[in-house]
C-alpha cells in the first residue's frame, strides 16, 4: 500500500472507532479505541481459524507494510511530544524539577537493571533461554513511562497539581533517556564494542545535545514569533519547528524527544505569554489539540491491530503473565527509593508513590524500540511480553488511577 492509501485506512478507522466508543462504550477515548481495535483483531483471528484465511493474509500484508517503529519514532512521536509540552507550566515544572530528574535518570537505570533481572529469572524457569543483555534491552524499553499514554490520562484523573507535574513532566523526559540507554545495550547485544568512555559520549551527545538544541529551536521560533501578529503563520511556525527540528535533531545524532520537549516548553510558556496575542494563542491550542487528538486516536489503532503480528506461544504467554506483575514492582522500588530518600529534605503529598507507581502507563514508545529489534526468538519473546504489559497498562492501569487517587484523597 501507498503512504496515502495506509493514511486513509487508519484514519478511516480512527474515525469509526472513535464513533463507536462515543456512542456505545464510552470510555476514555484512546482506551475505548484501543480495546475495540484489540476486539477487532480478536474477530479477525477467529475469523483465520474458520478459513476466512485470504483476509488474514490480507491484513497482515497491510500491518507489514506499515513500519510502525519508524511511524511513531520517527514521525507521530514529534508532534505527540510538542502538543503535551505545549501545556505544561514552566513554574510548576521547575519547583519539581529535582524530582523529575531524579526519576528520569536513576530511576530509568534502576528499573532497566531490576526488570532485566527478574525477566531473566523468570524465562530461565520456563526453560526460555536468551543473553542476558537482552533481558536488560527489554527493560530498557518497558521502563520509561510512554508521555502519550500518560498525559492522556491525567486529563480525566483529578490527580493533585504538584503530583500531576511529577507525573507529566517524568513522562516527557525519561522517554529521551530509556531510548539512549535502550541504543547502548542495543550496541552491546548486536555485537557492538563500547567502551564506558564511549557509552559517557554517546550519553551526553544525545541527552544534553537534545536539551541544548530544543533551547536554540525554541529561542529561534520564539524571536520570530515576536516579529508577526498572524495566526496562520505562527502555527506554520510551530509547525516547522516540529518537523524540522525533529528531523534536524536525528541528523545530528541528538535527542528529537527531548529537543522537541524543551522547544514545546519555551513555546508554551515564554511564546504564549510574549509573543501570541489572544487569537493567536486560541488557534494554537486547538490547532495542536487537535493534532493531538487524532494522532492518539491513530496511534492506539495501530496498537491494537498490531497484535495480529505476534507470534502467539504458550510459554510466552505464561511469561508475560508472570512478568507483568515484575514490572510493576519494579517502578515501585524505582520511584520509592528516590521519593523516600528525598523526603528526608522536601515533602510529598500523600501516595505519591502509590499513584506514581499505577500512573506509570506504558505505550506506544515501548512497542516501537520493541518492533526495532532484530528478527529472532528474542524479539518474538520481548514483543509479546511489552504488548502485555502495555495493553494491561493502558486498560486496567489508565480505568483505575483515577480511583486509587480518590481512595488516597
Amino acid at each position: 500500500m501507498g503512504i496515502l492509501n495506509t493514511a486513509a485506512l487508519l484514519i478511516t478507522l480512527a474515525a469509526l472507532f472513535s464513533y463507536l466508543n462515543y456512542r456505545f462504550v464510552r470510555l476514555p477515548n484512546t482506551i475505548g479505541i484501543m480495546i475495540i481495535s484489540l476486539l477487532m483483531s480478536v474477530v479477525l483471528l477467529l475469523l483465520g481459524k474458520l478459513g476466512w484465511t485470504d483476509l488474514i493474509f490480507y491484513t497482515n500484508k497491510v500491518l507489514r507494510s506499515i513500519d510502525f517503529h519508524e511511524t511513531l519514532m520517527k514521525g507521530m512521536l514529534s508532534f505527540l511530544l510538542f502538543a503535551g509540552a505545549l501545556h505544561v507550566n514552566l513554574n510548576d515544572l521547575r519547583q519539581q524539577k529535582g524530582v523529575i530528574i531524579i526519576l528520569a535518570t536513576v530511576g530509568v537505570l534502576m528499573s532497566t537493571f531490576l526488570i532485566g533481572s527478574l525477566s531473566w529469572l523468570v524465562l530461565r524457569a520456563l526453560n526460555i533461554h536468551f543473553e542476558f543483555v537482552y533481558c536488560l534491552l527489554f527493560g530498557a524499553l518497558i521502563s520509561p513511562t510512554d508521555p502519550i499514554a500518560v498525559l492522556g490520562i491525567l486529563k480525566r484523573a483529578r490527580v493533585p497539581k504538584s503530583l500531576e507535574t511529577k507525573i507529566s513532566g517524568e513522562s516527557l523526559f525519561n522517554d529521551g533517556m530509556g531510548v539512549v540507554v535502550f541504543l547502548v545495550l542495543y550496541a552491546l547485544a548486536t555485537g557492538g564494542d563500547m567502551s564506558t568512555a564511549d557509552i559517557s559520549l554517546l550519553l551526553a551527545e544525545e541527552i544534553i545535545g537534545g536539551i541544548v538544541f530544543g533551547l536554540a529551536l525554541g529561542a529561534g521560533v520564539y524571536y520570530l514569533l515576536k516579529d508577526v501578529d498572524n495566526y496562520q503563520l505562527e502555527v506554520l511556525l510551530t509547525l516547522a519547528l516540529v518537523m524540522g527540528g525533529y528531523a534536524l535533531a536525528h541528523t545530528l545524532h541528538i535527542s528529537g524527544p527531548l529537543a522537541v520537549v524543551v522547544a514545546g516548553l519555551f513555546i508554551g510558556n515564554h511564546g504564549r505569554m510574549l509573543a501570541m496575542s489572544e487569537k493567536t494563542r486560541a488557534h494554537l491550542d486547538t490547532f495542536w489539540e487537535l493534532i493531538d487528538e487524532i494522532l492518539n486516536a491513530v496511534l492506539f489503532v495501530l496498537i491494537g491491530l498490531e497484535v495480529l503480528l505476534l507470534a502467539i506461544r504458550s510459554e510466552y504467554f505464561l511469561a508475560a503473565l508472570a512478568i507483568m506483575p515484575l514490572v510493576l514492582f519494579a517502578r515501585f522500588v524505582s520511584v520509592g527509593l528516590p521519593i523516600l530518600a528525598m523526603s528526608r529534605f522536601r515533602q510529598f503529598t500523600p501516595g505519591v508513590i502509590q499513584v506514581m507507581t499505577w500512573g506509570g502507563l506504558r505505550g506506544g514508545i515501548s512497542v516501537a524500540l520493541a518492533l526495532s529489534l532484530p528478527f529472532g526468538t528474542e524479539r518474538d519473546v520481548i514483543l509479546a511480553i511489552t504488548y502485555a504489559v502495555v495493553i494491561f497498562s493502558i486498560i486496567i492501569q489508565g480505568l483505575t488511577i483515577s480511583r486509587l487517587v480518590d481512595e488516597i484523597r
